[in-house]
Parts: structure tokens; C-alpha cells; sequence
């Protein structure tokens, strides 16, 4: 389970002059940990912080983010959830960070896809375009609130249980470039 809140991200990021917004950035972890095997924190760090050799060390909170967010999915109880902002953020700045999430996990599955050299199921495609619609979502200021919020609660549980299924149909991919 995660502990880091999008709040608590958001401001890890600003304070070490990323350029990656909280959304973007989990986004981009959980893409690179489906796609490449043995992707570590530092791998992560050195996407979202600019001049990595003048880093001392990783903050702190993205290492906790990356342990947290790596061991929800290793765990395959469907305790994983993408780091979002919290139910009581304007509903369309929450929408904004799902595109951005999903944007990020594209991003981080393309950066590290290049070591899979084999087809992709299809359901691990279907997902990349699902994620790429979602990429393009925004509210529709003319929409009933109701619905809208309902619609955005229902993305974020395809969000969740489609970045777990991806890194589950990965796996035997992942581990086979592990293996000697």
C-alpha cells in the first residue's frame, strides 16, 4: 500500500527541480517497472531529476515511492493505486493528473520497452490505448457533476487494475531477461 501522498510528491519533485509533475512521474514509474527487468530507483531518479551526476542521493520520499510502488505490484493482491490527487481537488485538476499519469506510464513503458524483444500480448495493447485515450481526457464543463465524478472514479479503477495486469502479463518477460 502507499503511503507518499500526491501532495507529498508533488512537493519531493519541486524541491529537487523536476520537471515531472506527482501524476507524471508515478505514471512513468509504474510503465518502466512493467516493461524493463531490473529497472531500480536510481533508473527512476536519473528520469525525473535533471543533472544526475551533481546529485549527492536520491531524495528519500522517491526511493520510499519506488519500494512502495514496486512491492504493491509485486504483490498481485491489487493493492496497488496510482498516485492521484485526493477526492476533495477540483475535479478537473484531478482529471488533468489521470491523463498526465497515464501520459507518464506511456512514457516510462516506451523508455523501457526497448528491452522487450518479443510481441506484446494483446491485452498489454489494448491497455497502451486505452491509456492513450485517457492521456486526452478532460472535463466537460457542461457535464452533470454526478456523472462526471462517477465517470472519473471508474477510470481510475481501470487505471489501477490495468497498469497491475500489465506488469502481471510482463512478468514472465521481465524474468526471463533477468536470468542469466
Amino acid at each position: 500500500m502507499l503511503t507518499v501522498t500526491f501532495d507529498e510528491l508533488e512537493g519531493a519533485l519541486a524541491a529537487s527541480d523536476s520537471t515531472a509533475d506527482a501524476a507524471e512521474a508515478h505514471g512513468s514509474l509504474c510503465g518502466s517497472l512493467a516493461a524493463q527487468a531490473g529497472f531500480s530507483s536510481d533508473d527512476w531518479v536519473d528520469q525525473l531529476l535533471p543533472e544526475p551526476a551533481r546529485r549527492p542521493a536520491a531524495p528519500p520520499l522517491l526511493v520510499t515511492v519506488f519500494q512502495e510502488t514496486r512491492e504493491a505490484l509485486l504483490g498481485g493482491d491489487l493493492e496497488f493505486a496510482p498516485i492521484l490527487p485526493d477526492d476533495h481537488t477540483d475535479l478537473s485538476l484531478r482529471v488533468q493528473a489521470l491523463a498526465a499519469w497515464c501520459s507518464g506510464f506511456l512514457v516510462g513503458f516506451g523508455l523501457a520497452n526497448t528491452a522487450i524483444d518479443e510481441a506484446l500480448p494483446e491485452v498489454v495493447n489494448e491497455v497502451l490505448r486505452d491509456f492513450g485515450e485517457i492521456s486526452r481526457a478532460v472535463v466537460d464543463d457542461d457535464g452533470d457533476m454526478e456523472s462526471s465524478e462517477f465517470s472519473y472514479a471508474e477510470l481510475v479503477e481501470h487505471l489501477r487494475v490495468s497498469a497491475q495486469l500489465v506488469f502481471e502479463e510482463l512478468s514472465p518477460i521481465r524474468d526471463a531477461k533477468v536470468r542469466p
